[in-house]
């Protein structure tokens, strides 16, 4: 009081995902620091973690935003791993898992707030005349300022819809699964039959839906890691002139 900051089920996934995060990238470093160059390539949980790198630094980040992606590439990294790992973890219905981290819009929220900031903070003075002055016809600005207004508008439609696509997509596969379960116990006063014969189609489909779920765990991941990438690009601009 007056203020409530109880630790909650999702405060505590996230403390125990960023925890495993962690844990992971550590044990990469420390197995760089022993191994030099000339002993080649990692292999295992390290050589999966350095393909994942490689893939979207040079794929996403150095092909999204252009000669100035390696100030954005530790915090598009970040992103990418933070959300995967959350992701997972929020898939695994037992301790220390369970935790819909993800699916929880105040998460997004601070996620695309933070795409916003890397977005708009280091913009470029063409990314700002693009917008307040477009290269439109001249009455599409004066009097009447449209062509302004609706790109200004865009400026906080992008991050709002990294909020709702994250949140949406996990919140949606969560509430399947919950879904398919309830199945179980919505048919269990309807006879052994019935509800024996329901109980092996859900839990048929929860193994189903749960695979999938590890597939978009991954692609939402990436998505918005490409989708921060390519607004931050947008926003590295350059004048016409220069080109």
């Amino acid at each position: 009081r007056p203020l409530d900051i109880s630790i909650t089920k999702n405060v505590l996934g996230l403390f125990i995902n960023s925890a495993v995060l962690l844990v992971i990238m550590m044990s990469c470093v420390r197995w760089y620091k022993k191994h030099p160059l000339e002993d080649g390539a990692p292999k295992g949980g390290v050589g999966m973690i350095e393909a994942a790198v490689l893939s979207i630094y040079e794929d996403v980040i150095k092909g999204c935003i252009g000669e100035n992606y390696r100030r954005y590439a530790p915090y598009l990294l970040t992103a990418f791993f933070f959300i995967l790992v959350n992701n997972l973890m929020g898939l695994i219905p037992i301790f220390p898992g369970g935790a819909n981290v993800t699916g929880n819009i105040a998460i997004t929220l601070v996620l695309a707030l933070c795409t916003f900031i890397m977005t708009n903070v280091y913009g470029t003075k063409a990314y700002w005349k693009e917008i307040f002055w477009p290269d439109v016809p001249t009455w599409l600005k004066v009097p009447i300022p449209m062509m302004p207004l609706i790109e200004f508008f865009g400026i906080f439609t992008k991050p709002f819809a990294l909020m709702i696509r994250l949140f949406a997509n996990i919140m949606a596969g969560h509430a399947a699964v919950l879904s398919l379960i309830a199945i179980i116990f919505i048919t269990v006063k309807s006879g052994p039959v019935i509800n024996g014969s329901m109980t092996v189609v859900s839990v048929a489909f929860d193994i189903f839906m749960n695979a999938l779920e590890v597939l978009v765990a991954f692609i939402q991941a990436y998505v918005f890691t490409m989708l921060s990438a390519v607004f931050i690009g947008l926003s590295q601009v350059k004048e016409h002139a220069e080109k």
